[in-house]
């Protein structure tokens, strides 16, 4: 179990994973309105780059987001420390051997929000969930749990933060 006080900062996955396959709002409603719940209660947030993602898909998951979770979206753009740990991320990016120039590119793309979660766990102490995974041989893509590792950053995916946050379907 972690520490009670740990806050949760949520990747763009989990939401869209959560509501294409096995938490569909008419089969798992609970499993929204626990996120709901655990962000006003400040134990759940996401950032305003994920929100941005969520708001492209023009669907039901986009008209949730703003209607039920649209306050739990924090700001990064104007954060001095996030935009500290941004510049921090870029130039460890640019200096990794592993990854393609075309994965580099894409982290490093503003409005991509991975480089930002991170950023914004670094500087608040935030937990991570997401659904990418540790893979130390991909050079296609720079996962969020590759650069937790190698920056400290605590990670885990939706199955572990519910058994944290001690979720039940009722």
């Amino acid at each position: 179990m972690s520490d009670v006080a740990s806050k949760y900062i949520l990747d763009a996955n989990v939401f869209i994973e959560a509501y294409r396959r096995y938490y569909s709002f008419d089969i798992a409603p609970s499993f929204w309105e626990f996120l709901v719940r655990e962000a006003k209660a400040g134990k759940v947030i996401s950032i305003d780059r994920v929100f941005d993602e969520l708001k492209k898909g023009k669907d039901d998951l986009a008209k949730w987001a703003e209607e039920n979770f649209g306050f739990a979206f924090i700001n990064t753009k104007d954060d001095s420390d996030v935009v500290s740990n941004y510049g921090r991320l870029m130039i460890w990016a640019n200096e990794q051997t592993q990854y393609s120039i075309n994965a580099i590119e894409d982290f490093a793309i503003v409005e991509n929000a991975d480089a930002w979660i991170i950023a914004t766990a670094m500087a608040r102490g935030y937990v991570i969930v997401t659904h990418e995974v540790l893979d130390r041989t991909i050079k296609k893509k720079i996962p969020i749990p590759n650069v937790c590792e190698d920056f400290g950053v605590r990670y885990i995916d939706t199955f572990v933060l519910l058994r944290e946050l001690n979720f039940q379907f009722k």
